[in-house]
Order: structure tokens, then C-alpha cells, then sequence
């Protein structure tokens, strides 16, 4: 059967999200179509410890490997991947400019890179920018987002993938694509303040964003594996028997034994809050939305509600994006939506977004 034109001309901008955890790899491939977008594919494997540290490769071979099996299991055919690269290996900068096209801001960040660039020899580097639009307090400049990382740091990522046969077409930061899920899923007002947790394994994401526009940003190097590690010393348990019971309903007292064991999360994210509260001279945060293998600990979006001072909730990557009820049962996305949000994001992006 002959493809159809939508399916034409979608042909070559359409990639599938890899969502590269230090204790799992996450496949999503979402298609298009005339009713929206439509979940085709959803893959996780786990890693052994140790192949990847606080976002660092250490072991790209065996990374490789298990991207194999999770496109073979998946039955994955695109070659085409979005992937992320972890916050805090990436230096984001916003910065106000007088007005210019994409290529003289390029030129420009090249030939001043001291200035823009916070490492001594730009040519190790990698640098991406983005114009946001019109700076609200100066109508001679604009606002430009500037982000770079060593390129040894982005080559360990791409190699990895592009050693298994397939072609790193965008390379996004992981805040980044968690607003791309959640801006895809959710509709408020230009003005309320939002922030977006996604606390994985080993790191904790934070995106605060307005209107589209992302005003703060900030990676934690701690998170689940936090609070497994400190039930499993406590308990005197295996790490892995204390991660199958971390998220399970059990009783009061175990569920605040859990909050109080995730103490140093929520410290970091509460200090980032009041940083950016404090400089951005005290504007409020209406909403707080949390992803990540912890939002399923119980108790745990209403411990931040009420710690945090605000509405708190889980971000649902499929609120707008549907599914094949032949394919996927309510009950395996409710299970996968938690860990899902990051690789939705980046399945989300098209070619035609750089």
C-alpha cells in the first residue's frame, strides 16, 4: 500500500526519543497523524550500575549493547534520534542583545567567546543558541538562550548511539524536552509560573517556566537512588529489594519513613525554589508538576504541595497524546507515565525544529 501524503511529508522529520538514565534507557516514537499525535512505541531496558554516573558515560560499549536490544525489542524502525544530554553537563546562559539574524548571533558568540562561553578554549566546545523573541524591558534588544558543553561530554553521547546504526539528528538538555511534554499536554495562562520536577535516579531535574519561556534552570545530582540506597542501609535489605518496595502502598508509617529518607531532594529543589523567588524579586510559583520514577513513591506530590507552599501534581506525558487501546491498556500507561515524560519530550521534536 502506497503511504499517504501526510505520511510523505512527515517522512523524513520524524524521530524517536531516547531518554538515557543512569539506571535505564527509555524508547518513544510518537507518530503524527490528522487526529494528533499518537503513541506507536514505548521501550525501557535497565542498566547495570556503573555504564552511566551522575550522566557521565563511563562504559559506551556496553550503553551501545543495550541500545540494541531496547530498538530490537521495541521493533523500532526509525534510525533518526532525539536524544538529551544531562543539565549539569551543559552551561545555559540568557542574555539580552541588540537585534540580528540566527547566523550574526553565531558569528558574533564565536568571535566573543569569552565573553559568552565559560570554558578557556572554544574549540573543545560546543555551542547551540536560540532566539527567544523581543527583551520585555528594552525594545533595541532581544533575548537569546546560549548553551554549550565540552564536546567529549556530546561525542560519548552520539558515538554510543551512532556506533548501533542510527543517526543523532537532535540533541536536546533534558529540562529542555520535560517542557516539550509539558507544554505539549497542558494548557495555562501566559502567567503563572510552573515548576517542572523530574526526579529520576541520580538526578533531579528543575525547569520553571512562563508562558513557553524557560526563566530558570537547574540539575541536582541526587535523587531515587537517594532514598533506595538509605532504605536499604536502614533496612539492611538488597538495593533492589528496597527499590521493588519504595513505591509500593504500604502503610502511614512507612510512607513517612520514605519523605523523611528523601530529605536531601527535597532540601535542593526548596533552596532552588527560594533562589529564584529571591531573584526574581519575589514572583510567586503557582504550580508545581512532577515526573520521574519518584512521583510514584506515595505521598510524595502531596508532601511537596504542602512543603512547597503550592498546588502540586503529576505531569501525565499522555494528557493530549493518545494511544492504541489494542496496543497499550490503561493500566500499562498509567504504569509507564511517570518515567515516560523525558522520552515523550524528545519524541515530540521534528526535525524541522532546528
Amino acid at each position: 500500500m502506497l503511504p499517504s501524503i501526510k505520511e510523505l511529508f512527515f517522512a523524513d522529520k520524524k524521530v524517536v526519543g531516547i531518554d538515557i538514565g543512569s539506571h535505564s534507557i527509555k524508547l518513544v516514537e510518537i507518530a503524527d497523524t490528522p487526529k494528533g499525535y499518537v503513541l506507536n512505541s514505548f521501550g525501557q531496558i535497565p542498566l547495570e550500575k556503573g555504564i552511566i554516573e551522575e550522566g557521565i558515560i563511563k562504559n559506551r560499549n556496553d550503553l551501545t549493547k543495550h541500545l540494541k536490544e531496547l530498538f530490537k525489542a521495541s521493533k523500532c524502525q526509525l534510525k533518526k534520534v532525539a536524544a538529551a544530554l544531562p543539565g549539569h553537563i551543559v552551561v545555559i546562559k540568557k542574555t539580552a542583545l541588540n537585534h540580528m539574524d540566527e547566523h550574526e548571533l553565531r558569528a558574533m558568540i564565536m568571535d566573543e567567546a569569552s565573553e559568552y562561553l565559560p570554558f578557556s578554549d572554544s574549540s573543545q566546545i560546543h555551542f547551540d543558541c536560540h532566539i527567544v523573541g523581543g527583551n520585555a524591558l528594552n525594545p533595541e534588544k532581544m533575548d537569546v538562550v546560549i548553551a554549550s558543553a565540552r564536546r567529549d561530554l556530546i561525542k560519548n553521547y552520539t558515538e554510543a548511539i551512532e556506533k548501533m546504526g542510527c543517526r543523532v539528528a537532535i540533541m536536546d538538555v533534558d529540562s529542555f524536552a520535560l517542557q516539550t511534554a509539558f507544554e505539549q499536554n497542558y494548557e495555562l495562562d501566559d502567567a503563572d509560573i510552573v515548576v517542572l520536577l523530574n526526579i529520576g535516579a541520580s538526578i533531579t531535574n528543575i525547569n520553571i517556566v512562563r508562558g513557553g519561556e524557560s526563566l530558570f534552570t537547574r540539575n541536582v545530582l541526587v535523587g531515587g537512588a537517594t532514598i533506595t540506597q538509605a532504605l536499604s542501609n536502614q533496612r539492611g535489605i538488597p538495593f533492589e529489594e528496597a527499590e521493588i518496595i519504595k513505591c509500593e502502598e504500604i502503610d502511614d508509617s512507612f510512607r513517612t519513613e520514605l519523605l523523611n529518607l528523601g530529605e536531601p531532594i527535597f532540601l535542593e529543589i526548596e533552596r532552588t525554589l527560594d533562589f529564584f523567588i529571591s531573584e526574581m524579586g519575589g514572583m510567586d510559583v503557582n504550580r508545581i508538576i512532577v515526573s520521574g520514577g519518584c512521583s510514584r513513591i506515595p505521598g510524595i506530590v502531596e508532601h511537596l504541595a504542602s512543603r512547597l507552599r503550592c498546588s502540586a501534581e503529576k505531569l501525565n506525558p499522555f494528557n493530549k497524546i493518545t494511544y492504541d487501546k489494542k496496543v497499550f491498556n490503561e493500566a500499562y500507561i498509567e504504569t509507564i507515565s511517570p518515567i515516560a515524560a523525558l522520552g515523550v519530550g524528545l519524541a515530540l521534536r521534528r526535525i524541522d525544529d532546528i
